[in-house]
């Protein structure tokens, strides 16, 4: 089954570029324009990863980031920012509050490609981990 990732960006022709580079892939997109929409489209499409910027009207992505680290059900979420915001002061404030990576625009499509498969990887590993437990 493909994977879906939600895709959180305010900026349509970025989210549009990302979603194309994503589906390409294979994997099913859903998309939201903000942070408030994020988490609603999280809670009610509960998809396998989400890549989100930071800047964003309504609710920014380390809001985002946090509320989604509060509900259990979506508390490991593999979660991947892709900002314009490059200071180290900005990567570990993502970081701390829970993201699982943090790409820089302009960002290269290899490089999204390979963290999105890396966290997807992780992701599969801990499930198998778990259902093995049980």
């Amino acid at each position: 089954m493909k994977k879906k990732i939600l895709i959180v960006e305010d900026d349509p022709g970025i989210r549009r570029a990302l979603a194309l580079t994503l589906a390409t892939e294979g994997y099913r997109v859903v998309e939201a324009q903000n942070g408030r929409a994020g988490l609603e489209a999280a809670s009610e499409e509960l998809p396998d990863l989400v890549v989100c910027d930071v800047n964003m009207p309504e609710m920014d992505g380390y809001a985002l980031v946090e509320q989604l680290r509060r509900i259990p059900a979506l508390a490991s979420l593999p979660f991947i920012f892709l900002t314009a915001r490059g200071e180290r002061a900005d990567v570990r404030r993502g970081m701390n509050l829970g993201a699982d990576d943090y790409l820089v625009k302009p960002f290269i499509r290899a490089e999204l490609i390979e963290a999105v498969a890396v966290r997807l990887k992780k992701l599969d590993a801990s499930r198998e981990a778990l259902a093995q437990q049980l």
